[in-house]
């Protein structure tokens, strides 16, 4: 693997080996600003991988870029993995929002918070311009960097070019992800640079498809309560019916999924928990 890519003017993709899920392996970190430079995940745990990586952020000096901070998207160990090395390493401070750093207490210390809609411009012969957007879903502290002069989007593990995004029930929100799913489509991105995969050229068709996905699968979730006893059902019950078309080797994460599902549901009132720990569709 070639590292590290050039994307476009002041910016710059280094994938880095991590422990994320399957299909992906890699986690991409970027640099961006073409004299001031913001580093974005610091992810890899690896120490091959860490020494790399160090080597990329310490040769941008060189050509007139220089490193003046490092920025969590969210705590997750797949972004997070060499946050407190590197930034110990570079001298630099760590950057996250306030949730991902109460998260982070007594493994990482963020140095500073940062909040939706505060800008961050790094200065340069083309400053740039970032907007923080506080995008809750996926992880409670979870940010997007949006670069309003050129359209680029920063979007972490919104939505990804390999694999997809797990929505669970413990640091997930179906409901505040599918709006910041359409909060980031009202962009009219130009790009978006994934925490997985390769860039993004279209970026408000794969919003868009996102939220038509998840929607179709909770109409999935919702029809499976059709075969069901009228007293109700169990995770367990409802998942082979709801994610029939998912190889059962994934079913681990999908009941994680579906648990997602259920609580939206929930507090939308078309779902009811039963007593016993099940589900009950409301009628009507």
């Amino acid at each position: 693997m070639g590292r590290p890519w050039r994307v476009t003017l002041g910016v710059e993709r280094f994938p880095a080996l991590t422990p994320t899920l399957p299909p992906a392996t890699h986690t991409n970190s970027y640099a961006l600003g073409e004299r001031e430079v913001l580093l974005v995940e610091p992810a890899t745990p690896f120490d091959d991988e860490r020494r790399a990586w160090l080597a990329w952020a310490r040769s941008l000096s060189s050509r007139g870029r220089h490193p003046i901070g490092i920025l969590l998207t969210h705590h997750h160990v797949d972004h997070v993995g060499g946050a407190w090395f590197f930034a110990n390493e570079l001298r630099l401070p760590l950057l996250a929002h306030h949730e991902t750093a109460a998260r982070l207490a007594g493994e990482v210390r963020v140095d500073r918070h940062i909040e939706d809609g505060e800008r961050i411009v790094l200065d340069g012969p083309h400053p740039m311009p970032l907007r923080v957007l506080h995008t809750p879903g996926h992880a409670p502290g979870h940010v997007c960097l949006f670069d309003e002069d050129t359209g680029t989007a920063v979007v972490g593990d919104m939505v990804a070019s390999e694999g997809t995004i797990l929505i669970e029930p413990v640091d997930g929100d179906m409901i505040a992800y599918l709006a910041q799913l359409d909060r980031l489509a009202g962009l009219s991105a130009a790009v978006a640079l994934p925490a997985h995969g390769d860039p993004i050229d279209e970026p408000t068709t794969l919003f868009r498809r996102y939220i038509t996905h998840r929607l179709a699968r909770e109409a999935k979730v919702v029809a499976a309560f059709a075969s069901m006893p009228p007293a109700g059902a169990s995770l367990d019950a409802l998942l082979p019916v709801a994610y029939a078309d998912t190889s059962s080797l994934l079913w681990p994460l999908a009941r994680m999924s579906l648990e997602a599902h259920l609580v939206k549901l929930e507090r939308e009132g078309r779902v009811l928990r039963t007593g016993d720990g099940g589900y009950h569709l409301v009628a009507g």
